[in-house]
């Protein structure tokens, strides 16, 4: 079993900047793509940018340019740079860690832009 911990979310006015990490605990798997995931209000959830252990970084177009994911492989956790916030932008972000068997996912952190 693997867990996933974000912190970092919470209120910010539009054109700010926030930063979100998540650690990961327990059975890691060597292998894996780490990443952020968001959900909006009255939407589905999104992929917003992921990056594997190699530390290949992707991106959402949608995000591109303004989101900037990193990770630390010795420290277990992975990033996400927001800036340029957007209103909607607001969403639960969540951290996911995806292997051959699976996809675990963390509770979540909710970000919210608004003046």
């Amino acid at each position: 079993q693997v867990q996933l911990v974000e912190s970092g979310g919470g209120l910010v006015e539009p054109g700010g900047s926030l930063r979100l990490s998540c650690a990961a605990s327990g059975s890691i798997p060597r292998i894996n793509t780490m990443g952020w995931w968001r959900q909006g209000p009255g939407k589905q959830r999104e992929w917003a940018a992921s990056i594997t252990s190699g530390g290949s970084a992707n991106y959402a177009d949608s995000v591109k340019g303004r989101f900037t994911i990193s990770r630390d492989n010795a420290k277990n956790t992975v990033s996400l740079q927001i800036d340029s916030l957007k209103p909607e932008d607001t969403a639960v972000y969540y951290c996911g860690l995806v292997w051959s068997s699976g996809t675990y996912w963390g509770k979540g952190t909710l970000v919210t832009v608004s003046s």
